[in-house]
């Protein structure tokens, strides 16, 4: 599989963009583990074009994460061309473009999966982007807005049609936001399609190897993204990984091993954003982690893990922690 001039493996495993999870410790750590691209946190148009420093902040770049792409979203076409050019200047591998999220605050005024009620503007929007720039542009978006308005065969043909040079499907329409069951009937038939000839990346509920394989053989694409399955658990991509070479999944580690994962992040997190920056940005992953479930009364520590404003207390905590994890 390629996108541009990016050769990938085997079934490629990429980390999703997430807001407040994809910062440059997380990725790091999580092509450490074997991810084989991953993504910025998505990244406002409007904001960057302002040169918001917080905005800006997210397009920094480390040469150990690459193949890396910067994701932006946005609903108007001046503004994403402005902001794709911006991107380019920082030297991502890729610049993907969000017509995927579904929350409120970018969906509701048009951007992200709101697009999908408006599949013109999309589609105008994607072709000016990919004329703005020179790296390979990709999209990431969704099944469509409802269960009444599921588009994406007709508008996979079309999105390849502007020039793009790979497809992300999360399996959920807009309107499901993140419930239920993905969908990955309709991502095999655009796959499928004999129409289509860029790579198609499946997206959604990936969160063990066996449903990765499952997905992989039942529909063909050419490779996976790998979201919420992965915050506070890194290591599923060489999990992952394993089960798809050997068909046997890993041996669990002794859980001091998992809770040095944990504080690597934590540090590098630090390292990245300064102390209090780093340990914000690692509260996401702490509270999704694995390792905590099915602790017993763990409610107490679980408070004051999330609560803790600097490294010694948060360390002090977590060696604190019983050794009991879900493994």
């Amino acid at each position: 599989m390629k996108i541009g001039k990016i050769e990938f493996s085997d079934n490629p495993l990429f980390l999703a963009p997430m807001e407040d999870v994809t910062d440059m410790g997380f990725r790091l750590m999580c092509k450490r583990f074997g991810a084989d691209m991953v993504y910025t946190e998505f990244v406002s148009s409007d904001a960057l074009i302002r040169r918001v420093n917080k905005t800006e902040a997210k397009l920094a770049i480390s040469e150990r994460e690459r193949p890396v792409a910067i994701q932006i979203y946005g609903r108007e076409v001046d503004a994403m061309v402005e902001a794709a050019r911006i991107c380019e200047e920082y030297n991502p591998d890729i610049l993907d473009i969000n017509f995927g999220c579904p929350v409120k605050k970018v969906a509701g005024k048009g951007a992200g999966s709101g697009m999908m009620r408006t599949p013109e503007l999309m589609l105008e929007i994607t072709r000016e982007v990919v004329k703005a720039v020179k790296i390979p542009v990709t999209v990431k978006t969704r099944l469509g807005w409802d269960n009444d308005s599921k588009i994406i065969v007709e508008l996979a043909e079309q999105l390849q049609d502007t020039g793009i040079q790979a497809l992300t499907i999360h399996g959920r329409t807009r309107s499901q936001m993140y419930t239920g069951e993905a969908d990955w009937s309709l991502i095999a038939k655009v796959k499928n399609n004999a129409r289509m000839y860029i790579p198609i990346i499946g997206n959604g509920d990936i969160n063990t190897p066996e449903i990765c394989k499952q997905r992989f053989n039942e529909t063909g694409v050419d490779a996976v993204m790998i979201g919420r399955g992965s915050i506070g658990a890194p290591w599923i991509f060489e999990e992952i990984k394993h089960y798809l070479k050997t068909g046997q999944k890993s041996k669990s580690k002794p859980s001091e091993w998992y809770m040095g994962i944990l504080k690597d992040m934590i540090s590098e997190n630090i390292a990245n954003a300064g102390e209090r920056g780093g340990i914000l940005h690692s509260r996401r992953h702490l509270a999704a982690s694995p390792l905590f479930k099915g602790i017993d009364d763990f409610k107490k520590t679980r408070i004051s893990m999330l609560r803790a404003d600097n490294k010694d207390e948060l360390f002090k905590i977590l060696d604190e922690i019983p050794d009991k994890f879900w493994r």
